[in-house]
């Protein structure tokens, strides 16, 4: 029987500026639920939907779709000759999955991580309410390097699929590609459990730091307008001509 408990139904947030196209106004369709199953979990990522904490949300932007969600079938995902590059220059980083667990040096890499890649300092009440207040099966990668840590990986754990929440890392170690090499390891992890798919979350057309995310093949974005999953294979254009190559 379904376990999900339903805080708030959907509703509309305020428009705000969007951070990824100028001259958009930024909208979100969101919840408030707990106690999803695997299979509940698995309708909203099939759905788009994207998740923090208790809070699910998914774009509902005014006269905008350029935001979509992103997915990779992990049986037929192949890393590119830049992805194993990426993989040899982090080969000495220990990567380990398992329950999802506090310890105070995932706090302190949050904060070294939103310090100094936005500028930002968040409270540990926000950190607990995002990462460590799990509303559904949850994991933690950790990686770490002579014995230190050096980037985590938050996970949600779908009926079919690995979803990558939040992924912090330790800005020393920005070369090497951390999100990248993450992302990697963590398709090995989905395929390894069986699962059918790993989303990567939401890419913007044109956004740079989203870019990295296209460069996965092959990948599946989600279409608001027919509510149905397209398959993107690599093509041969430049990468700027089309992030998603």
């Amino acid at each position: 029987m379904p376990l999900m408990i339903v805080y708030q139904h959907p509703q509309l947030s305020q428009s705000t500026d969007c951070p990824y196209l100028p001259k958009q106004a930024l909208s979100y369709e969101h919840f408030f639920a707990d106690h999803l199953t695997g299979h509940e979990l698995e309708t909203l990522l099939a759905g788009g939907w994207r998740k923090f904490g208790h809070y699910f949300f998914r774009p509902a932007c005014p006269g905008c779709l350029a935001c979509t969600s992103l997915r990779i079938p992990v049986a037929r995902f192949r890393p590119s000759r830049s992805q194993k590059r990426v993989l040899r220059l982090c080969r000495n980083v220990r990567v380990s999955f398992g329950p999802l667990r506090y310890t105070p040096e995932l706090f302190d890499l949050y904060q070294l991580h939103g310090r100094e890649r936005f500028g930002q300092e968040n409270s540990f009440e926000e950190f607990a309410a995002s990462l460590h207040s799990p509303s559904c099966p949850a994991l933690l990668a950790r990686y770490e390097t002579a014995g230190r840590l050096v980037a985590a990986g938050y996970l949600d754990k779908s009926a079919r699929a690995l979803s990558s929440v939040y992924f912090v890392f330790d800005p020393e170690f920005a070369a090497l590609s951390p999100g990248v090499f993450g992302a990697l390891r963590e398709i090995e992890y989905a395929r390894s459990l069986g699962l059918d798919y790993y989303y990567l979350g939401y890419i913007v057309p044109g956004c740079e730091k989203m870019a990295y995310k296209g460069r996965f093949h092959p990948h599946e974005i989600y279409s608001w307008t027919d509510s149905r999953w397209h398959e993107v294979e690599k093509c041969e254009k430049k990468r700027s001509d089309n992030p998603q190559c």
